[in-house]
């Protein structure tokens, strides 16, 4: 293996998401819940009432992820999908009661997962290291599958 790949920031940051998700995956196992899911739920519990699509663009997840992974959770009896009265091809979502304590219970677990993530750098580098990623993030966020499309309003 060349040596070289592992300096560059794309093989780089594919390999610190192979290692976030197993992060969350083991630090999450007991509430059952992926970082997708968890994203969609956080998204719903913040914006309840916003349509699927809508709601997908502010995780960026495509449409047909966004789709599968809502009706799991909906399954689940996690997530609400109820039909939009002014669209019937739209469905709105909300937590149900089981969603938001689940959110609740698995916040410290989360929180701590992030918290693993970052401990190898030292705590005064993790806010320009956030700053880092987010910048990377926002100037190329038009060329993801799935681009994060921030509400209006």
């Amino acid at each position: 293996m060349p040596r070289d790949l592992h300096a560059k920031p794309g093989h780089l940051i594919r390999r610190c998401q192979q290692i976030a998700v197993a992060l969350f995956l083991e630090g999450c196992a007991e509430h059952d819940l992926t970082p997708m899911q968890y994203a969609l739920l956080k998204a719903a519990e913040a914006e309840p009432g916003l349509d699927q699509i809508t709601l997908a663009g502010l995780v960026a997840l495509d449409r047909s992820n966004a789709a599968r992974l809502c009706a799991g959770l909906e399954a689940r009896g996690l997530l609400r999908r109820a039909p939009d009265p002014l669209d019937r091809r739209a469905r709105r979502l909300s937590l149900t009661a089981a969603g938001v304590a689940l959110v609740q219970r698995a916040e410290p677990a989360v929180e701590a997962v992030q918290q693993a993530l970052l401990a190898p750098l030292p705590a005064a580098e993790r806010p320009a290291f956030i700053a880092a990623l987010a910048c990377i993030a926002a100037a190329h966020n038009a060329a993801s599958r799935a681009p994060l499309k921030v509400a209006k309003g």
